[in-house]
């Protein structure tokens, strides 16, 4: 196996670059945006997740010129027609209701679950995507979780949507899990395992 010293994760989220390091273990060092003083807005401004991993990804590679990867992901709920799916980051503060007077992660909560009231068929998804360039290529990635939005949110850990998310086959929600268990089986997980896959077979 040729190791890979080093990643570029491009995000400035501590909640994923820690959830993915604890994935990539000891082959991998993985930095992040802070860690190269990238504090401006990475721009992701197109309809599909895709587009918006690779459009991260190759602003990162440009700028650097180091390997460099960048993940984009959505909830995609069936009753709502996949909505939020590539706004889901942004979905309190898009459309209407908006909910700009709290932070943008409870305010996404709310509103799902608004938008969601009385509706009994509840299923969703969660599905990642990753983009990865190594020396000028791009390679994509993706990892897709089946599950269900709960009534109300439950559980302190995670982020984003966790609270109200609960997987096939488990009877908690991901905000419930312990971050070992999450990793093993969520949309990030399995998009990453095919990433180290790939770079374990370089």
């Amino acid at each position: 196996m040729k190791r890979i010293v080093e990643l570029i994760f491009a995000t400035n989220n501590r909640h994923k670059l820690e959830e993915i390091s604890a994935m990539l273990g000891d082959n991998f060092t993985l930095l992040g945006l802070d860690d190269l003083d990238v504090s401006e807005e990475i721009p992701e401004d197109h309809e599909t997740l895709e587009e918006n991993a690779s459009q991260k990804a190759w602003y990162i590679y440009n700028k650097f010129k180091r390997s460099c990867f960048a993940d984009d992901t959505g909830l995609e709920v069936e009753a709502l027609s996949g909505a939020p799916g590539v706004y889901s980051a942004r979905y309190s503060r898009i459309g209407h209701p908006v909910f700009t007077d709290m932070e943008p992660a409870a305010g996404n909560i709310r509103k799902l679950l608004l938008e969601m009231e009385g509706i009994s068929g509840r299923g969703a998804q969660f599905r990642t995507v990753i983009a990865l360039i190594m020396n000028g290529a791009e390679y994509r990635f993706e990892g897709v979780v089946k599950g269900e939005i709960t009534l109300k949110p439950s559980g302190a850990k995670g982020f984003g949507y966790d609270p109200v998310f609960r997987p096939e086959g488990y009877d908690v929600t991901f905000a419930s899990m312990d971050l070992s268990l999450k990793n093993r089986i969520s949309h990030r997980a399995r998009a990453m395992n095919h990433l180290i896959e790939f770079l374990e077979g370089m």
